[in-house]
């Protein structure tokens, strides 16, 4: 499956296990999971990547991105997990 066929060029959202996922919500926290982790980021962006990165939770875990992928900084995780609630915090909604 290629990105145009998750979500076409003319569709911004999707809706996956009932959450409406933005296009570029992997991305957003790729680049927030980095400016959050690299001690050299200023305070103040370090707090709105967290806060960004809290928002698109739901998105993530509706995607299913923890269940493929584990979070190796632990300092990540924690807040992650801090954030997410259900059996297994992490883990997409219907995951088993």
């Amino acid at each position: 499956m290629r990105a145009e066929d998750l979500l076409p060029d003319d569709l911004d959202l999707g809706d996956f296990n009932g959450t409406q996922v933005r296009k570029g919500t992997v991305g957003a926290f790729l680049i927030n999971a980095r400016l959050l982790t690299d001690p050299r980021t200023p305070r103040e962006q370090r707090n709105v990547a967290e806060q960004h990165i809290v928002e698109a939770l739901p998105a993530l875990r509706a995607l299913g991105l923890f269940d493929i992928f584990r979070l190796r900084d632990e300092g990540l995780r924690a807040l992650c997990e801090l954030h997410c609630v259900g059996g297994n915090p992490l883990a997409s909604p219907d995951a088993v």
